[in-house]
Formats: structure tokens, sequence, C-alpha cells
């Protein structure tokens, strides 16, 4: 098997890696009495099809027998209370806080204990869907959580005799299985917007007083990516796709946080001009060692915004969360998809709504694109430099979504390094990836999706340049004055580097990134990103002056 569930008598010791006090404490809620087998896709939708809080919609699930289900299931809605998105202020890691660690550990073991006198389920899945990257999930959660339980199956990939037979050819790792404990009824009053708590090293998180779904998903590829991370791949939150013409391949990469255009430019069609095929547009690893990519989910968590009534992509709705509900002129109840009732309204969509769809591309990655909305750059920017083109990953600025519970200003531009907010490793391990990754010769690009300088930058714009770079025909001319940028003029667009408030104005961005450099070293002083990230953006600034 991939990874580690089972252990022989003599390795059951305390001297074991595979165990840590949070993983010994976790699992064993799992074998409780009042724990129940959940293990067919159709007792799952049966379970949330009774559920008191689930809405039966009068849609059915398309191919609906290929995903497991009975013919004829319906798509079904749960809905949240205030809280629809992820709240990231909740997270904690084992190992960062000893001191808080002793508080955490007690606190789950009461959460665990709570929920041991009420009715939980439990299922298991495979993340990554490849023989050379599986690896087994396992997920508790109160029986009044059926909904999520079927999201949580859909969204990844259920354990089934096809898959069980993947999983036993595919590649060894020396790692736990995940186990995820999720337990949103439990509540402290020192956590009041919830808790997730990880052992990463040891594959387990739980997570406690947080109902959204996107938790749980988040919760599990944040175990997935940092088993992925130890093991020779580059963890990637975002979107890949390859261009297939007559004589060529292409393989492009979107990295940006929800909200930020990587699936409008993943699922792109371009006009049928290319045989193009889809890895995932939210999760995936890339292979350090040939550059190959590996899907960590059959499904997508999609925002319903851009799908109004009667929009095709509807069809292959299965499980819908936070999504408004009305009676249609037949009387059959239509979801209100747009964001009326709350932001953030989501939906798992089947494979199926992607019909060039692919778990794995053997071919290796040829362009990363770092999606950014940083309105001193133009549309698109090239960067031809290693250590700049990973140091820009590094400084991704962006704006947050709805997708986040968060008190912040969704207007301020904010840097999350490599579009990653789920990291559960030092940031350098990332920097130096990536930084392989365009030694090896991969191209790299910053997209502009926001606005520049107060003109918004349109999907059309930014789809030609990537078009252009398919076929080779991108013309790229030096970005004034910096070496190692270069740009394509764009008709509209025009960069004014004759303008001293403008070249002000970019100093000004260039600042702002050495400035989130010093600042996270001064706050992570055993995991410093190196100096010559601080040297090169230092170097920008002075070359702008």
């Amino acid at each position: 098997m991939a990874t580690v569930e089972k252990f022989p008598t003599s390795a059951i010791r305390k001297s074991n890696p595979h165990f840590s006090r949070l993983k010994s404490t976790v699992e064993t809620a799992f074998y409780s009495n009042n724990v129940t087998l959940v293990s067919t896709m159709e007792d799952a939708y049966n379970r949330s099809l009774e559920s008191p809080n689930t809405i039966v919609l009068d849609a059915e699930v398309k191919h609906a027998e290929e995903l497991g289900l009975p013919a004829g299931a319906k798509q079904l809605l749960t809905q949240d209370g205030r809280v629809f998105g992820r709240t990231a202020k909740a997270r904690r890691n084992y190992g960062d806080n000893p001191e808080e660690d002793e508080k955490l550990l007690g606190i789950v073991r009461d959460a665990i204990f709570q929920g041991s006198h009420e009715p939980f389920l439990r299922s298991s899945a495979y993340v990554g869907l490849a023989e050379d990257f599986m690896v087994k999930a396992h997920i508790t959660l109160p029986a009044t959580q059926s909904n999520n339980l079927y999201s949580w199956l859909m969204n990844f990939q259920i354990t089934n005799p096809g898959y069980d037979e993947l999983y036993a050819k595919s590649k060894k790792y020396p790692e736990n299985d995940l186990y995820i404990f999720f337990y949103p009824e439990f509540k402290h009053p020192d956590y009041p917007m919830g808790l997730s708590y990880f052992d990463s090293d040891h594959n387990v998180v739980a997570i406690l007083g947080m109902n959204y779904f996107g938790e749980i998903k988040k919760g599990t590829l944040t175990l997935a990516w940092g088993t992925a991370a130890r093991n020779g791949y580059v963890a990637c939150h975002g979107g890949l796709k390859i261009f297939r013409t007559e004589s060529d391949a292409h393989v492009a990469s979107f990295f940006g946080l929800s909200g930020s255009g990587k699936s409008t430019l993943t699922h792109a069609k371009h006009d049928g001009r290319y045989d193009i095929q889809v890895l995932h547009d939210d999760a995936f690893i890339v292979s350090i060692a040939d550059g190959s990519s590996i899907a960590l989910e059959p499904s997508y968590f999609d925002k319903t915004n851009d799908y109004p009534a009667g929009h095709p992509e509807q069809d292959y709705f299965v499980t819908l969360q936070n999504v408004g509900v009305t009676l249609d002129e037949n009387g059959k109840k239509a979801l209100v998809t747009e964001d009326i009732r709350n932001g953030n309204g989501r939906t798992v969509k089947s494979r199926y709504s992607t019909a060039n769809r692919v778990d794995q591309i053997t071919d290796p990655i040829d362009a990363i694109y770092w999606i950014m909305k940083d309105d001193s750059l133009p549309p698109i920017v090239k960067i031809t430099d290693p250590l700049l083109a990973s140091a820009f990953g590094a400084t991704l600025a962006t704006k947050r979504s709805t997708a986040e519970n968060t008190t912040d200003d969704r207007d301020a531009l904010v840097i999350e390094p490599y579009a990653n907010p789920f990291r559960v490793y030092p940031l350098v391990e990332d920097y130096e990836k990536f930084k392989a990754l365009f030694e090896k010769g991969v191209e790299c690009y910053i997209i502009n999706t926001g606005e520049f300088l107060g003109k918004k930058v349109t999907p059309r714009d930014t789809l030609g340049v990537i078009e252009g770079n398919v076929n080779r025909s991108a013309v790229f001319k030096p970005f004034g004055p910096l070496e190692h940028f270069e740009f394509v003029e764009i008709d509209g667009f025009d960069v004014p580097f004759d303008d001293d408030v403008y070249l002000d104005y970019l100093k000004g961005r260039m600042q702002g990134r050495l400035d989130f450099i010093a600042n996270f070293n001064a706050q992570h002083t055993q995991n410093l990103l190196p100096n010559e990230i601080i040297e090169a953006f230092q170097k920008i600034v002075r070359t702008i002056n």
C-alpha cells in the first residue's frame, strides 16, 4: 500500500516515528462503538438525502450511476450559518508553540470524549489519482454532518474495488495514512472562531467548531500536500492543463487564490484551437525529478456565482453549500446561484463537467503563471531569471475573497506566497523547489487579473497572450530598466516608463515585497528565506530610482 495504515506488532512502540500524541489521540476515536462505517457512495447519499437540514432539489445528478449513486439521484443543498468561508486564523501546527500544544492536546481529548456520546460516521478516500502518488485518507464526524461526509467523499475518491486495486499497485511511501477528526459542534471559549490543529508530520488534524465544508477539504489537502512535499514533489494550489498541437505540447499552470481567475484560465477552451486536457483547477503536485503532474482530487469545489439559472454547468452539480433556492415557473425548486444570500456560494461539481479531464500528465511542465492583482504591473510580465521567478512566487501579491472568513479589507493587496495559505512546512522549501523547476527551463510569467493603473484586465486580454506563448508568437520586450523582466504590449495597457509617478508607484510595490521578506525572516528565524531574495529586490528598487 502507498501509505501506512497497519503495523506489525513489533512496531507498535513509542519509539516508532509514525506515532505521535495527536495521531494516537485522533486515530483512536475512529474505533469507538459510537462510530459507524460508511463504505459506499450510495450509503453516503442516502444519509445526506434524509438529513433534516438537507434541501432536496428537483434537478438530478448527471452521470449518477458512474459516480456510484442510485439512478435518479438528486442534487442536495445545505446551508451554513454566519460563516461561509475558510477561517485561516483557526489553524495551528503542532510544534510551533510547545506551551500551547499542551493546551490544545487536552482540548482535542475533551472534544473526542464529548463526541463519543453521540453517533459518529467514518469513511475513507484516496487523495492523488495516479500510481506514482496516492495516499489514503480517513475521516470521522458526527452523524448530523452526513452532508459534509457525502461532499467529502464526492470531492475526493471514495475507496472502491477499482481504486483499491490501483492503490495496491501504487508507489509506497513511509508516511502515515491521513486522519481527519471533524466536530463542528464542539466549541471552546479560547478559540471562538474554531480550531484546526495539525500534526502534519504524522498526517493528522482535528477540526473543531467550524461547519464550512472547505475546512475539511483543505484540511485533507494540507496533509496530502505536506506528504507530497516530503517525497520529491512541489505542492501546488492552482490549475494545470496541457495544450496539444499537431507538432507540439505545452503544459501551463496557473497559481492564484480563490477568485483570482485560476479556474477561468484552467478551463478556458480557447475557441477549440487546441486539443486541451485539464489536470485540475485547484490541487495538484509536480515532480521535481521529471516535471510530471498528478491531480489530487477528481471533482471540483466551485463557486456558483458564475452559473446563473439555466446555465449548462449546473447539470454537473452534485452537492451545494450556501446557495439560495426559489421556485421556477413549473413550481420546481431552482437554485439562486448568484451571491445574493451571501458570498461564496459553492458546489461540489463532478469531473464530468470537464470532457477533457485527465488525472496525470507525464509531459513535463513548461510554464508557471503567478496570478496577481498588483496594479503596478501590466497584464503579463515574463521573468527570465530562476531566482527572481521563484522570488516573485514567494511574494505573490493578490486580494482576499469571500472564500475566506476574515475581517481583513478584501480590496487591500496582500502577499500570499505561491498562493498557498495551507503550507505546513517551511516556506524556504517551496522557494528552493520552484527555483529548481525554473532552473530546469520552466518559464515564469506574472499575470495581472485585476487592474492596471485603473483599467480592468479582462480574461480576453490574458488568454490572448497565453495563446501567444503556446504558439511561440508572443513578442516580449524589455520591461523598462529592469533586467530579466519582459512584457507584451497590449492595446489599452500602455506602460508609462517615462512617468516618474508610475515609476515611484512600481518602486513602492517592489519595496513592499522587500519589506515582506524582511518581516517574514524576522518572524521565522529558524527557517529564513535566503538573503539572495533580499538582494534581488534591493537591486530592483535601486534600478527603478
